[in-house]
Parts: C-alpha cells; sequence; structure tokens
C-alpha cells in the first residue's frame, strides 16, 4: 500500500506503474491487429458494424478501421483473431460515479435524496480524512470499474484535497481514464463536513496541481461544487473563474429532486431557477457536465443549450432515491448532449450495463404516459455510454468510437463466456449478439478491456 506524503511526487506515480504489472503490464505492443466483427456508433448515433472487420492499432492509437483486406495479417506485430460470438465495442464511459460512496453501495434505498445524503453519504465521506482508509476504497473502486468495462470515469472524490488526489494515483496506476474532483462545500454543517471559502479555493488550486504534476494526460482534475446548496455564490464564482483559469472541467448536480429544488430556489431568490445559478457563477462552459436534470424547465434548457454543457443521465440513481424518471429524448431534442452515469451509491451498481438497462426501462415507462413516444433502444444506450460519454466530457475527438487517430479505448465482448449468463443455444447475427450482451450479459462477458492501447484486464 502506498504511504502518503504532504504531496503527491511524479516518483510516486511511476512506481504505481511499475506495480501494476499483474494488471496490464508495463507496455503495449507497436502495432496490433484485431480481426472480427468491430461495433460502435455513428455521430448521428447510428450504429456501424464492419461483421468481418479490422481495427490496426500502433501503441495507444487507431491507425486504421473498417472490413479486412486480405493482406492486413502482415501489416501487425500482434494479431488477435476473435472468435465466433466475440465482437469489438468502444469502453464505457461512466461520467458521473461518487468514488467515495463504494461502501454505502445497496443502502438506504428506502429513503429520498436529502434523507439519504445525512443519513448515510455525509457521515461516510469524513472518514476520507483517513489516509488508509481511502487508499482501500479508490483501490477497490479503480479495479472494480474496469473489470465492468469503465475505461473512462469521472469521479466524485471526497472535501479532502489530499487523499482526493489518492484517486487519481490509483487511475493512474491500472490506467484508467479519469476525471477526479475535489469536493467543494463551504455551507456550514454541524458535523464539520464542510469548509470556508479560502480554504476550498486553497484546496482546489492545490489539488489542481497536483494532479497535473503527474504528467499524465490519461488523468485531469475536475473542478467539484457537490451542488448549489452546499456552495454560496461566492465560492461557485470563484470555482467558475479556476475554471477557466486552469482550463478544466466542472461537475455537479443540477434539478435531482424536486425538494431540492425548491430549497435551491429559497438559498438564492436572485435566480430564476436551478441552472441559472450555475450560469451566473460562471460554470457553465463546454467542459461542465450537470448530473440528473430530473425536473429541468424550459428555460433552463435553453440555458444548456447556449452554454453547450452536457447533462448526465443516471437512471438507477433517480429511482432508487426516488427523485423522478428523466426524459432523455426531451434533453436530446432541444441541443442538448446527453452521457450515462452510475451515480454509485445513490445507484446500485458500477456496471454501466446496468445504467444503460434503467435508462431503457425508464424511458419505456415513460412512453406509457405519452402518445406516439418512442423510447429509447439498445443502440442508443450503447450511443450514450460510449460516443455521448465522451462528448458529454468534451473528449469525443479522443475516445467514444473507432476512427484513425483515436486512442484506442475497446472492451472485447465474448458472449460464449463459460461462466457467464449468455449461452449460444442457437445461431445469432453481430447485431444480435450485441442486443444480448446489452440487455442480459455482465462482467463476465467482457473478455478484455483496453484503455488508450493498453490491456488493463
Amino acid at each position: 500500500m502506498m504511504t502518503w506524503n504532504k504531496f503527491m511526487t511524479f516518483e510516486d506515480v511511476e512506481l504505481s506503474r511499475d506495480l501494476s504489472g499483474d494488471v496490464g503490464g508495463p507496455s503495449t505492443m507497436n502495432t496490433h491487429l484485431f480481426l472480427g466483427p468491430v461495433v460502435h456508433t455513428k455521430d448521428n448515433g447510428e450504429l456501424e458494424i464492419f461483421k468481418n472487420g479490422m481495427i490496426l492499432v500502433k501503441d495507444d492509437k487507431i491507425v486504421n478501421v473498417g472490413e479486412a483486406s486480405s493482406n492486413m495479417d502482415a501489416t501487425a506485430e500482434k494479431i488477435t483473431h476473435l472468435q465466433k460470438g466475440q465482437f469489438l465495442i468502444p469502453g464505457f464511459v461512466d461520467c458521473h460515479i461518487h468514488a467515495v460512496q463504494l461502501p454505502n453501495l445497496g443502502i438506504g434505498y428506502d429513503r429520498s435524496l436529502m434523507e439519504w445524503l445525512e443519513k448515510y453519504t455525509f457521515p461516510l465521506e469524513k472518514k476520507y480524512s483517513d489516509v488508509e482508509f481511502a487508499d482501500r476504497v479508490y483501490d477497490a473502486v479503480v479495479k472494480q470499474t474496469l473489470n465492468v468495462g469503465t475505461t473512462t470515469a469521472c469521479y466524485f472524490a471526497s472535501l479532502y484535497g489530499k487523499t482526493s488526489a489518492i484517486l487519481a494515483v490509483k487511475a493512474l496506476k491500472y490506467r484508467q481514464r479519469a476525471f477526479v474532483g475535489k469536493v467543494n462545500m463551504n455551507a456550514a454543517r454541524d458535523d464539520g463536513y464542510c469548509e470556508t471559502t479560502e480554504e476550498s479555493i486553497q484546496a482546489t488550486t492545490e489539488f489542481i496541481n497536483d494532479v497535473t504534476s503527474f504528467g499524465d494526460p490519461l488523468v485531469k482534475p475536475i473542478i467539484t461544487p457537490r451542488f448549489a446548496l452546499s456552495c454560496d455564490m461566492d465560492l461557485l464564482t470563484k470555482l467558475g473563474q479556476l475554471a477557466v483559469a486552469n482550463d478544466v472541467h466542472v461537475q455537479t448536480h443540477v434539478s435531482e429532486n424536486l425538494s431540492e429544488i425548491q430549497l435551491c430556489k429559497e438559498m438564492f431568490p436572485e435566480c430564476p431557477n436551478y441552472t441559472s445559478v450555475y450560469n451566473k457563477a460562471g460554470l457553465l462552459t463546454r467542459k461542465t457536465i450537470l448530473a440528473h436534470g430530473v425536473h429541468l424547465e424550459g428555460a433552463e434548457l435553453e440555458i444548456l443549450k447556449n452554454r453547450k454543457t452536457s447533462v448526465i443521465h443516471c437512471p438507477t440513481s433517480n429511482t432508487c432515491l426516488r427523485s423522478g424518471l428523466c426524459d432523455v429524448k426531451r434533453l436530446r431534442s432541444s441541443g442538448i448532449n446527453v452521457g450515462l452515469g452510475t451515480d454509485v451509491a445513490g445507484g446500485n451498481s458500477v456496471s454501466m450495463l446496468d445504467v444503460m438497462r434503467s435508462a431503457i426501462q425508464v424511458s419505456i415507462h415513460l412512453s406509457f404516459s405519452k402518445e406516439e413516444y418512442e423510447p429509447l433502444n439498445y443502440v442508443d444506450v450503447l450511443h450514450l455510454a460510449t460516443l455521448g460519454g465522451a462528448r458529454a466530457l468534451a473528449i469525443e475527438d479522443q475516445v467514444g468510437s473507432f476512427e484513425p487517430g483515436k486512442q484506442f479505448d475497446a472492451l472485447l465482448i465474448d458472449t460464449n463466456s463459460t461462466n457467464g449468463p449468455l449461452k449460444n443455444l442457437s445461431e445469432w447475427d453481430v447485431e444480435e449478439e450485441l442486443q444480448r450482451f446489452i440487455h442480459s450479459g455482465d462482467d463476465r462477458n467482457i473478455a478484455q478491456v483496453f484503455v488508450a492501447g493498453h490491456q488493463v484486464k
């Protein structure tokens, strides 16, 4: 286990990489050719399948993709031939997950959001002042999310900047693409889980510097005001300025729960709605993601569209904490990009597959009360979990689909896994195998995981 000094160093990160040989090995082959079915979605959300496909990877990037030609075998140092029932898809992008909350997975779903936060969440998060506890949980979080195919994760850590940086180190150790945020909260609390405005800005600045100093573009800091109820306008505005000055991403919550929205309007009477609080603070940018957005008003949709700010749909959490049914199709038809998030531990699973299924089910439930409403399907949720999430994080030029020049973040799916839930008792084409995996597969069908060309599972 790593020991924690006042500041993380680049040498600590290098040591972590050396220790990760049991996971992904020290490096990739120079060129790696995959031959077999390739599946992804295009910019317009349509499914594209290369049934006799190939992807040529050099170092960490895709060089070529498409239908295989007869002379492909001679072009690579390493060749992987996919077997019957196997296919490649892009890695999953979890745009909203509270790494600190993993120990509370499955607890408190008989309560509403605000009750759940006070009873379970804040007491747990206070424990992250303990280095050993933080190290143990963050190690488990990154391992578990990689195992279920999350190649990119956007993490909330805790109030404590120095232990939050441990999460960044774990992501680097196991080679997961990640955005890591030290949480900001300056609203006074009886339990002491808060900070002053000055402490918050200083700790956030130090956190950004610590993570940036690791010198690896795979893991980046993200500014993380918890939500409007935990910060006053002064802190929110200063965080907006900090984001611009450092050119970093921003993440927070919006319009998750009706009682939360009412409290927000009482706390910020000068703002007509929840979204306008963040807009006034200068926090809404192309690099900002807002989790939930269940109950957004029409005026809020217009603000988000104009700011090019994305919404992260968290259907399992919205169901578990009874926050409501988010209409993703309404958001998308309003010109807002949408990604998906597990929202652990409000959500009951770290698996993006579970979130994808829940997104379909929520959409079907909405269709029961809406005339001529076409619910989301398996192609829609694959797009949301891959390229949609990458676009939400403004990294669609790097990951999310298989295109030359993008980094190779990918999952090798095997529907023939002997221990998995999918049994090939009949003949299926590639698209049918994809449907089976999305609706009924699990981590046992995710045979290999690649991040930036490195095999990490």
